[in-house]
């Protein structure tokens, strides 16, 4: 097994954790089963948000009863304002049955919060841990400048970012500043958003980093046994997996949606995140489950954007979304019309 100290905080976990944000997707019986088996099989970080529809609230129902002091629980709050935080706080501790946070994050702030700041929300982070209602401030971010911001200040705990072999030198300077500050460098979407489709690979290149903790999104039973199985037999970056990784990196250099979801919502009811992003989906996964009679009419209803901008303003890679849109429709329409041929 390989264990990963977060930080400074004294938290030693297996380096391997869950993200429940999927969970959402799946019932309460099956999300249940499915933290179990990942405490039983050796997962103790378990990462959600209030954000998450009823993320927190399924996780409270599998860590009830003598099973919450044996894992780490990390959630977090979007508020911008002091009185919400306050109530986002309340509300997490309602929904995941527990006295107490272990890592309690602000969730993608467009500024970073500091201790004496006018908006009092970092403050407000230090009273709630002297209430004992959360054990260590974190941050999770999309934003490289808020992100590098954090690390420089001294005042978190750790930090959370976007981080995957697709990634450059700019997110490996996060991990490396982490480090050399004491903080615990937490790695979201590891799979870049579903992108990356070896999960032996992603797994590969992230343990490279001492100090890096990966939390996989999982929804399916079969996605836990795969990264289950890491535990006891992590993947070695071997000459076949740099291959994998560098075949990936040619393939989607550039710019490309990570499919983070803040450019939500749209007006125009339009899922772009998912739209954005077809072009890699079709060549990547299996073309039938792209070209559904529901996923023709996701992609048809792009036709519908309306240049507002709202989505490139809330872009935190500063993508321009309706080209990408468009790009992505009409590489759509020809392999719909047999004019592009994809072969898998």
């Amino acid at each position: 097994m390989s264990k990963i100290k977060i930080g400074k905080t004294g938290l030693t976990v297996e380096k391997n954790a869950f993200g429940a944000l999927p969970i959402q997707r799946v019932d309460m019986k099956e999300a249940v089963y499915l933290l179990h088996k990942a405490q039983d099989g050796g997962m103790e970080y378990f990462d959600t948000a209030i954000g998450y529809s009823d993320s927190e609230e399924k996780m409270g129902e599998a860590f009830r009863d003598g099973r919450r002091e044996k894992i780490i629980i990390a959630t977090k709050t979007p508020s911008d304002n002091v009185e919400g935080f306050w109530k986002d706080l309340e509300t997490s501790l309602r929904a995941l049955k527990t006295d107490y946070i272990d890592v309690y994050q602000f969730h993608n702030p467009e500024f970073c919060p500091l201790p004496g700041g006018e908006d009092g929300l970092y403050d407000t982070m230090i009273e709630a841990r002297r209430q004992g209602k959360i054990r260590f401030i974190g941050i999770t971010e999309h934003r490289l400048k808020v992100a590098q911001e954090a690390i420089a200040s001294g005042a978190y705990d750790t930090l959370q970012f976007p981080f995957s072999y697709l990634g450059g030198e700019q997110e490996r300077a996060l991990v490396k500043g982490c480090e050399g500050a004491g903080m615990g460098f937490i790695c979201m979407k590891g799979l870049a958003g579903g992108l990356i489709s070896n999960s032996a690979a992603a797994y590969a290149y992230i343990a490279q980093f001492d100090n890096a903790l990966p939390i996989w999104g999982i929804q399916r039973e079969r996605e836990l046994d795969e990264f289950l199985s890491y535990i006891n037999n992590p993947p070695e970056l071997t000459d076949e997996l740099q291959a994998v990784i560098n075949a990936d990196r040619k393939q989607l250099s550039g710019d490309f949606c990570r499919g983070c979801g803040y450019c939500q919502p749209c007006p125009a009811g339009i899922k772009i995140e998912e739209c954005a992003r077809m072009s890699l989906f079709m060549r990547r996964m299996p073309l039938a489950e792209q070209l559904t009679p529901e996923a023709q009419a996701m992609m048809k209803k792009t036709e519908d954007c309306l240049h507002c901008g709202a989505c490139v303003s809330r872009c935190p890679y500063g993508l321009d979304a309706p080209t990408l849109l468009e790009k992505n429709y009409e590489d759509y329409k020809n392999v719909l019309s047999g004019k592009t041929v994809i072969t898998q």
